[in-house]
């Protein structure tokens, strides 16, 4: 029996669902692999379930020679700490879980959105401070959502869920930046570059993928062409957005909010950034439902049983 090793704990029904293939070992412990755990991963099993911050670069691969592991059956569609071309190259094949990530990440985008235009954080914060005195007029005054512009950087599969949400549900108009031509299926522009969309839009949602390509995609040149009035959100990766950037944006009022979900150096969160009230943040909810983990966990043990039985890989990356 194929020996695997899941990282961090999934849902039961993972767990049962790879016992019934594999051989298994569950890590006990909720943080990223160090150093010499992910080489040992390597050495010891056939398959691994990594996921977030599980960094498995090409130093880690060229450590191990002669790796066992021959599959790397990521947990989420992210797999940016993934050195997916260095993996190929000695022979280890990356999958991912998209799809099943979808709706729910789509979901946290739209009440991140809700939250920092409607100042929904402040609010709390001030009812549980015990510093509510009692409704008037002006108090926390914040931006209408419905019937606004709403502009999404990257119209993927999560891209579109949040554009079909933003338009049918709130009648917004919907403008996005997409490094190749896209065609939806709900009224949308596409706007040719990313600065541009950034100067028309009353909210920019942050949805592509991590990686080089997109590291600080989002910095000062495209903060400070931002509406005074607008407000940003990602839920993509942390260092899509210049965590520093964003912080001078928000402390000088070049936006007037934004609603994080992700961090550049996640889990460290800057308190420069805690200070602030015009944010919402957020520890990570994306994909945190359980019936959306379970679906996540099974989509990448069902690339793992691919494997095992020598089939195509469903979602090789």
């Amino acid at each position: 029996m194929l020996k695997l090793l899941m990282t961090r704990k999934l849902p039961d029904p993972v767990l049962e669902k790879a016992r019934e293939t594999f051989d298994v070992t569950v890590r006990d412990n909720t943080q990223p692999m160090d150093h010499e755990e992910l080489l040992s991963s390597l050495k010891d099993y056939d398959v691994v379930l990594p996921t977030l911050g599980d960094a498995y670069s090409a130093e880690v691969f060229s450590a191990v020679p002669h790796q066992r592991c021959k599959l790397l059956a990521n947990f989420g569609v992210g797999y940016n700490h993934i050195d997916a071309d260095a993996a190929r190259k000695v022979g280890i094949e990356v999958t991912n879980t998209p799809g099943a990530v979808t709706d729910a990440t789509a979901d946290i985008a739209l009440m991140l959105m809700l939250m920092t235009c409607r100042r929904a954080g402040e609010g709390e914060r001030m009812v549980r401070a015990g510093r509510w005195q009692g409704w008037h007029p002006t108090q926390l005054l914040g931006l209408h959502m419905s019937g606004k512009t709403l502009g999404i950087v990257g119209m993927g599969r999560i891209g579109q869920a949040i554009a079909h949400r933003a338009h049918f549900g709130f009648g917004m108009t919907i403008k996005f930046y997409n490094r190749s031509p896209k065609d939806v299926s709900f009224p949308a522009e596409q706007i040719d570059t990313l600065g541009d969309l950034a100067s028309q839009v009353d909210v920019l949602v942050v949805a592509v993928p991590g990686g080089a390509e997109t590291h600080h995609l989002i910095d000062a040149s495209v903060l400070q062409k931002m509406k005074p009035h607008a407000h940003v959100v990602n839920i993509a990766r942390g260092d899509v957005v210049n965590e520093a950037d964003l912080i001078t944006a928000l402390s000088e009022g070049q936006i007037a909010g934004a609603g994080l979900d992700v961090y550049e150096f996640e889990p460290e969160v800057p308190k420069a950034l805690t200070d602030l009230d015009n944010v919402t943040l957020l520890p990570h909810l994306g994909t945190a439902a359980l019936e959306v983990r379970t679906a996540m966990g099974l989509m990448a043990v069902d690339n793992a049983i691919a494997f095992a039985d020598g089939r195509p890989l469903p979602n090789a990356v």
